[in-house]
C-alpha cells in the first residue's frame, strides 16, 4: 500500500528534539513494506527547513539516508496549476506544498500520509501509525 511522505515526517526523523521523533523512527524502521512516495516540492521544502533549523550535516543525512528510500516524483504543470487554483479557492489557508501533496495523493489513490501536519489530516489523509 502506498503512503505519501510529508516534510513534517522527514523533519521529525532528523530532529531528536521533535515531539514526533520517536513515532517517526518507529514507522521508518518498520514500515510494513509500504511504498513511500512524495513529490519534488516536499524535497525542496524539507531541504530548506532542515538547513535552516538543523544545519548542513542534517541536509546531507536527508539526501543520503532518507530520500533514497522514497520514490520522488516531479510536479507537472497540471498538478502545480490545479494546486494553485485550490489555494486560491480556499483563500490560502494551507501551504502550496500541502495543496500539492493532497492533489498528488488523490492522483495516486493514496489515502494515508507519513505526516505530522494537521492540515493534511483535516483534508482527509489518514496518518500512519507504527504497525499500520
Amino acid at each position: 500500500m502506498s503512503v505519501v511522505v510529508d516534510t513534517s515526517a522527514l523533519f521529525a526523523l532528523l530532529d531528536r528534539r521533535d515531539a514526533h521523533h520517536v513515532a517517526a523512527v518507529a514507522f521508518w524502521t518498520d514500515p510494513d513494506d509500504e511504498d513511500l512516495l512524495t513529490h519534488a516540492y516536499v524535497v525542496i521544502e524539507s531541504v530548506a527547513l532542515v538547513r535552516s533549523r538543523l544545519g548542513a550535516a542534517a541536509v546531507v543525512a536527508l539526501v543520503d539516508d532518507l530520500l533514497p528510500a522514497i520514490r520522488v516524483e516531479m510536479v507537472d504543470r497540471p498538478l502545480h496549476e490545479g494546486s494553485l487554483a485550490d489555494l486560491r479557492r480556499i483563500g490560502g489557508g494551507t501551504s502550496l506544498v500541502d495543496r500539492v501533496t493532497l492533489a498528488f495523493a488523490a492522483r495516486h489513490g493514496i489515502e494515508r500520509a507519513f505526516a505530522y501536519d494537521a492540515d493534511l489530516a483535516v483534508a482527509g489523509l489518514a496518518p500512519v501509525t507504527t504497525g499500520s
